[in-house]
């Protein structure tokens, strides 16, 4: 015996198409991300006949040229520009300062100034109250300005001032890994 019709079926939902599934077989790039290879070197009508994109003369236009990466046109190349001091065991002597050790700063006044007597101090609270705001960089605790609260403070590093100054108002300086 056939199912009857339904009374919501009618010409229109019969003229609608099915909505298509969504699987690894009717995935296709965006339209536009995808471009065809240029074919150089197919006769004057393709626009890359001929020379082929070379120009007309010169090393450049010859098969197995090669441009170096470092080349600059003649200009001083940046590697013979830059200075030549050798090792790590001076801050200013790799070209661009791989082996240097960055800290944020962090000054006893701004601590006098936002925290109160007895308060814990972390890297996570300091973030909190607008000091050592840069993510995944060591704090350290530096001299400048006066600390007459005891605090207890935890930081990546210390100066020796600092570390002092911390503990002659009787808090203590912890440092954390």
């Amino acid at each position: 015996m056939p199912a009857p019709k339904k009374p919501t079926e009618d010409k229109a939902d019969a003229e609608r198409p099915q909505a298509e599934t969504i699987g690894l077989h009717t995935l296709k790039p965006a339209p536009g991300s995808r471009k065809r290879r240029k074919r150089v070197g197919r006769g004057h009508g393709s626009g890359m006949g001929k020379t082929s994109g070379r120009g007309q003369d010169g090393a450049g236009s010859r098969s197995g040229s090669k441009s170096r990466a470092n080349f600059e046109g003649g200009q001083m190349p940046i590697h013979m520009r830059m200075r030549k001091l050798r090792g790590p065991h001076m801050k200013k002597s790799m070209p661009f300062e791989p082996f240097r050790t960055h800290t944020q700063p962090v000054n006893l006044g701004d601590l006098e100034a936002r925290f109160e007597a007895g308060d814990e101090i972390t890297p996570e609270t300091m973030s909190g109250k607008g000091l050592a705001t840069r993510k995944n960089v060591p704090v350290k605790v530096l001299a400048k300005g006066e600390l007459k609260k005891k605090l207890t403070v935890r930081a990546h590093k210390f100066s020796a001032a600092a570390k002092e100054a911390i503990e002659a108002a009787g808090g203590t300086a912890e440092i954390v890994e």
